[in-house]
């Protein structure tokens, strides 16, 4: 009988996240690809040039109502027919406006790509924005708004938003608009934000897949490439401004048997270098079940299901003018609010006393970085973080550097750049509770004067 050596592993390859290739066509659409074998499920993303910041005054939300309408008809198919063209080709289409933009996105088979980038390029061409699809957009939106303030989550993020920016920056107000302007949203005002805002030279295309044996700049010629416009250039970026002056808003919720914490600043974004300490020390803050808020107000106290810090970019932009919101959230028994923000106040106190154990950084770093080649399995995965670097002007190779920064800081550094995130005389409350029982227990904090609205 002969044995044969059990096989061994070999080195593990490096995993680095994909580089994109950059082109442009003849229109002006700047295009990243990136051929990613084994997906057969490809990923398209364009990104128009469409701030909320350009929604005319008064009108809060045409964005989003026209990021819905692109797909409600075109010049050569009604909504029905759109969708059902959408459907023998297996594909989904989606659009959503924010601050930087409004993206669209496609998920096809890669057998039916062609089909599927020609409805693309004729949604993104010659929408018909019909009046009757528009009526029932902004019908809809309207039915979603009571919903969005009757939760305590969104609540809570509205209320903070309003409190940290001058009303004069779009950030301060909802993104997808209030009652008052979106009533006022009609098929008139989304063809002329689309007139104004919407055209290849400013928009980019990203494309994910396995794209073996595909000629995609013929492919992309023939569709996305026939789609015409002015050279015109986009707006500048405001620059954000913010009051992170120390103070409690408690949004009064009679009877309510919980309390929605949101706790926050505005803080550096990804162009900023301490982002990725940042992120490993606001991750050991706050960013899992074993983090040190989690492991006080949830395993010790029992006060919440679970407490997250986390932070997002608002408006990225590369002139130093953008900025991310940095961020403690969760929700606690009405009758210990105050106990439960006086915990994690003293959560963070006691980071800044004593930092961060190099435990809890390598555990960080092992769950951000560790995890990444299963984050990023999927071509959409990867398509939205590319065109994540495209709206927040980033470098290709970004996302690729981000993780070799974040496993090369320390704990020291980690722990610097957590309590920089949230010093305690910088950070804004908002509190979506019962204010007859929360309001005095919160004031004998002392963490900021109280203010209670409706």
């Amino acid at each position: 009988m002969t044995f044969h050596p059990q096989p061994q592993a070999g080195a593990p390859k490096p995993w680095a996240f994909p580089a994109p290739e950059r082109g442009a066509l003849g229109n002006g659409l700047t295009v990243l690809t990136c051929h990613r074998p084994g997906q057969q499920i490809v990923a398209v993303e364009v990104l128009l040039a469409a701030p909320l910041d350009a929604e005319p005054e008064g009108l809060d939300g045409v964005g989003t109502i026209m990021a819905r309408a692109l797909s409600q008809g075109t010049d050569q198919h009604t909504a029905e027919e759109f969708a059902a063209e959408l459907e023998r080709c297996g594909a989904t289409l989606d659009a959503h406006a924010d601050h930087p933009g409004v993206r669209v996105s496609l998920e096809v088979p890669v057998s039916r790509l062609d089909r599927a980038l020609s409805l693309l390029a004729e949604a993104l061409r010659s929408p018909a924005f019909p009046e009757d699809e528009v009526k029932r957009l902004v019908a809809n939106r309207l039915d979603e708004i009571p919903h969005e303030l009757a939760n305590p989550s969104r609540r809570a993020a509205m209320e903070l938003s309003k409190e940290l920016f001058p009303a004069e920056l779009r950030c301060s107000r909802p993104r997808q608009g209030t009652e008052e302007t979106v009533r006022t949203i009609d098929a008139a005002a989304v063809r002329a934000f689309y007139t104004a805002h919407v055209r290849p030279a400013t928009a980019t295309a990203v494309v994910v897949g396995d794209l073996t044996g595909i000629d995609l700049p013929a492919l992309l010629g023939d569709t996305l490439g026939r789609w015409t416009g002015s050279a015109a250039q986009p707006r500048p970026r405001p620059a954000i401004t913010s009051d992170d002056t120390a103070r409690v808003v408690i949004v009064d919720r009679p009877g309510a048997v919980q309390t929605q914490l949101l706790i926050g600043r505005t803080g550096a974004d990804r162009h900023d270098p301490v982002w990725a300490a940042q992120v490993i020390g606001t991750y050991c803050l706050g960013g899992t079940l074993t983090s040190r808020l989690d492991r006080v107000l949830r395993e010790e106290k029992g006060y919440t299901y679970g407490v997250r810090a986390f932070t997002q970019v608002l408006l990225g932009s590369a002139d130093g003018t953008g900025a991310a919101l940095l961020a403690i959230s969760g929700s606690v028994a009405t009758d210990v609010t105050g106990p439960a923000l006086g915990d994690a106040w003293q959560v963070i106190r006691t980071l800044a006393e004593g930092g961060l154990t190099d435990g809890e950084r390598d555990v960080a770093v092992q769950n951000l970085v560790g995890v990444a080649p299963l984050r990023y399995e999927t071509a959409a995965a990867v398509a939205a973080t590319l065109t994540d670097q495209v709206e927040q002007q980033l470098p290709d190779d970004f996302q690729a550097g981000l993780y070799a920064r974040l496993a090369a800081t320390g704990t020291v550094e980690a722990t610097a750049a957590a309590v920089s995130a949230f010093p305690l005389d910088r950070l804004v409350v908002v509190l979506v509770g019962d204010a007859s029982v929360i309001a005095e227990p919160v004031r004998a904090l002392g963490i900021g004067p109280v203010r209670v609205t409706g």
